[in-house]
């Protein structure tokens, strides 16, 4: 069972970030821990967030997104508007990643066929 609350140094140890991230976050307003002098008090709902933002982090989403489908989160109701956000964005990221993948492939043949040409004018010049 989670526990209660976290250290900075917790979290950062098992999302594998850094102390210094994790306070980037609280200062986009992504993170609002409770603070006893200078330490932070991590909850288990920040440490839900931050997994999120993790995980949004590596589907590509921008800070900004990842805050806007968490913030549409509300454990007492209907949660379809914040997944259908979230399948909005990966499905866009999507797109975006095969478009660029399309783009390589391109450029791959390019320097294919730019390598070709070379090989053969240097075989022509020593009268291969």
């Amino acid at each position: 069972m989670p526990q209660a609350s976290y250290s900075i140094s917790e979290l950062a140890s098992d999302f594998d970030v850094s102390t210094r991230t994790i306070r980037f976050y609280e200062e986009k307003g992504l993170l609002d821990p409770e603070r006893k002098g200078q330490t932070r008090i991590y909850s288990a709902a920040d440490r839900i967030k931050l997994k999120l933002i993790v995980r949004g982090k590596r589907l590509g989403l921008s800070l900004e997104e990842s805050k806007d489908i968490i913030e549409m989160y509300q454990p007492e109701h209907d949660n379809s508007p914040q997944l259908i956000k979230l399948i909005d964005k990966i499905r866009e990221r999507q797109r975006l990643l095969k478009e660029q993948l399309r783009d390589i492939k391109a450029m791959l043949g390019e320097l294919d066929e730019a390598e070709a040409r070379c090989a053969q004018a240097l075989a022509e010049m020593k009268g291969e």
